[in-house]
């Protein structure tokens, strides 16, 4: 593994980000309506291998099952404002006008956001979700996940995401026991995916616990600002690589159990959700690129659990503008060339030039470190 000297007393591996790596074509190509982009997690079959990321901009009960009727998986923040809030509308739609109100976007949804979850609001949002015949996933922090599991449990959830900045299977606090992930998710009947991971040693442990995926990326999305904040960053296609061979090493230390990788964080377009795959990713989690749609309930704007953070908010509250229908946002035709409608047209279309037939397959395709990297 070739280091970096940065100085004498420092080295350091050098990482590639999405932008870094293309695939390049193969000698074979093939129809895209031949390609598959079937996705299965445990017991669970998705036409696409497409997770909406629990964040109040890209999910609501309603978007959540919108994209689960087109063949993916929505996910709700369970403790955003659907959690907090009887009707969070009204709310919703004033964060959509704080940069034009004068007002402190991060003070003031600190302040929206300080409103205590509530259980009964959790099992009112869950039992939409369900009633609507989709998959039913939901997402608590590490922190609030031992208060409010039996809750979501108890409300019928099916794939349960633990998801912050970072996860890891050991934390040690001196102040609160930590939450122990193995007893956990051993203690529990439905698959749990979890993460963020952005290495391959915690993503290892993370699989060890018995997670039935792991979510990798740490403060590469949109609207993170985590490298300014903490100056913590992972270049996502190094990322994705190196948990993809966790997984593998993970395999054969389980005597065949698989571990699915999930990309989470600066997938804004097309080309990025093609990348991911062709690094190792077996499905990824899009915000920025859902925030899209006309349904995403940030109205064009986009903003994370960490913007609001009550000590040290680590996002922005970033205009991304609106694009198209949720559907045509997925499945095209897209009326822009900028790989930010017809997502999973592209990533089929660049299954098909390179003449791979499913995901499993197109994860062997041979990459290369671009000397012009793309940019959005």
């Amino acid at each position: 593994m070739t280091e970096i000297e940065i100085g004498r007393n420092k080295r350091a591996r050098r990482a590639y980000s999405l932008d870094d790596v293309a695939v390049v074509p193969s000698r074979r190509t093939r129809n895209p309506e031949d390609v598959s982009l079937d996705w299965q997690i445990d017991a669970y079959s998705f036409s696409m291998p497409v997770i909406g990321a629990p964040m109040d901009s890209v999910m609501s009960p309603a978007t959540a099952i919108a994209l689960g009727r087109l063949g993916g998986l929505g996910v709700l923040n369970l403790e955003g404002l659907w959690t907090r809030y009887e009707d969070p509308q009204p709310l919703l739609d004033e964060i959509a006008e704080l940069e034009s109100s004068g007002v402190n976007p991060t003070r003031r949804m600190q302040e929206i956001y300080a409103e205590p979850i509530k259980a009964e609001l959790i099992k009112a949002r869950l039992n939409e979700m369900r009633e609507a015949g989709v998959t039913v996933a939901g997402s608590l922090t590490p922190q609030n996940t031992q208060e409010f599991y039996k809750t979501v449990l108890d409300a019928g959830v099916e794939i349960f995401v633990i998801r912050a900045t970072t996860v890891s299977a050991e934390h040690v606090s001196t102040q609160a026991e930590p939450l122990n992930l193995k007893k956990f998710i051993y203690e529990l009947d439905v698959p749990v995916i979890v993460g963020g991971a952005a290495g391959y040693t915690p993503a290892l442990h993370l699989m060890r616990t018995g997670a039935a995926g792991v979510l990798v990326g740490f403060g590469g999305g949109a609207n993170s600002t985590t490298r300014r904040a903490l100056g913590i960053h992972a270049p996502m296609a190094t990322a994705i690589a190196d948990v993809a061979a966790a997984r593998s090493d993970y395999l054969d230390e389980s005597g065949g159990r698989y571990v699915h990788v999930i990309a989470d964080g600066g997938l804004g377009t097309s080309g990025d959700l093609t990348r991911a795959v062709a690094m190792g990713a077996d499905a990824v989690m899009l915000g920025t690129a859902l925030a899209r749609a006309e349904e995403a309930p940030g109205k064009g704007y986009h903003w994370g659990p960490e913007a609001h953070h009550h000590e040290l908010p680590r996002g922005d509250h970033k205009h991304v503008g609106t694009v198209a229908p949720l559907e045509q946002l997925l499945f095209g035709p897209a009326e822009r060339p900028d790989g930010t409608s017809n997502i999973l047209g592209a990533l089929r279309r660049a299954m098909a030039t390179t003449g791979y037939s499913d995901l499993k397959e197109f994860q062997r395709c041979e990459v290369v470190v671009s000397p012009y990297p793309a940019h959005r």
